[in-house]
């Protein structure tokens, strides 16, 4: 046990390393969590993201193989799988989530990542996840058992209604952003989900996007590409049709800002959808 604890102090330390993260609690999560609780009995199915993508065996059920830079199957016949460490730990980071706050997980798994969001709030916050397979959601409420600030739900994280929080970070792919996450986020509050275009029964590929709310709107950060399955309940077909629009054009590296209020296309809108537009103008 000592040296699996020296495992994920490593891998830890690894992954604070290579993708330069600010947050210590986040680092203390990745030393203290243990991943293996949150994947099912070993061997396990692990992918290195290099392409041509491909599963290959860990040798044996030694937890110590799944402290590394990899995704792990949760399913592997859906390709479904417990996210790249280095990747959604970056976008943990930039989430900049403090103890006592309330964030919501949409699209929880099985609860890895969950449970790190859980030591960044400390016993003195909140996490609210939610998971639309019930099968999924009920692996997750046993999973977090032991997190007395953690309350898993099954259902659709674009319905259910979370009450004010600090923080959103989806772990499935949306074409456009859910009223709902917006009108959710409290002063200063952060959503941090992926923008994708959905090719039919496979994941999609587009950008990570970051908004925080501002005095007078909603400021926006292009966090870099991914690849997710959808979010169903924010999938739209018009969307979809202009998030394609917009990728080939600039990726949407431009964007600066989120604008919810009703105006004409202009030349300042990288991609102005229904009820929704991200611009080149800055949020003030």
């Amino acid at each position: 046990m000592d040296d699996l604890r020296s495992v994920r102090k490593l891998y830890a330390e690894s992954i604070r390393q290579k993708i330069n993260l600010r947050s210590e609690q986040l680092v203390r999560a990745l030393a203290e969590v243990p991943r293996e609780h949150y994947l099912g009995p070993g061997p396990w199915k692990i992918m290195r993201f290099v392409f041509p993508l491909k599963y290959e065996n860990t040798p044996d059920a030694n937890p110590a193989h799944i402290y590394d830079d990899v995704l792990v199957a949760l399913d592997q016949y859906r390709d479904l799988n417990n996210g790249l460490p280095s990747a959604v730990a970056g976008w943990l980071d930039v989430m900049n989530i403090q103890p006592g706050e309330h964030v919501v997980h949409a699209g929880c798994g099985t609860g890895y990542y969950t449970a790190l969001m859980a030591h960044m709030v400390t016993e003195s916050g909140r996490v609210t996840a939610i998971e639309l397979d019930t099968q999924l959601a009920d692996h997750a409420r046993t999973n977090l058992r032991s997190f007395c600030q953690v309350e898993v739900i099954a259902g659709d994280a674009t319905r259910y209604d979370p009450g004010p929080v600090d923080a959103i970070f989806v772990s499935a792919g949306a074409t456009h952003p859910c009223p709902l996450w917006l009108d959710s986020l409290k002063p200063s509050g952060r959503l941090v989900f992926p923008m994708i275009r959905w090719a039919v029964g496979v994941a999609g590929w587009g950008v990570v996007m970051r908004i925080e709310r501002t005095q007078s709107g909603f400021a926006v950060q292009w966090l870099g590409p991914c690849g997710y399955y959808p979010c169903f309940g924010a999938i739209d077909r018009e969307a979809d049709r202009r998030l394609g629009e917009a990728l080939v054009k600039s990726g949407l590296t431009d964007v600066r800002s989120l604008r919810v209020e009703g105006h004409d296309s202009e030349e300042s809108c990288v991609l102005h959808g229904n009820g929704y537009c991200f611009s080149k103008l800055d949020s003030v």
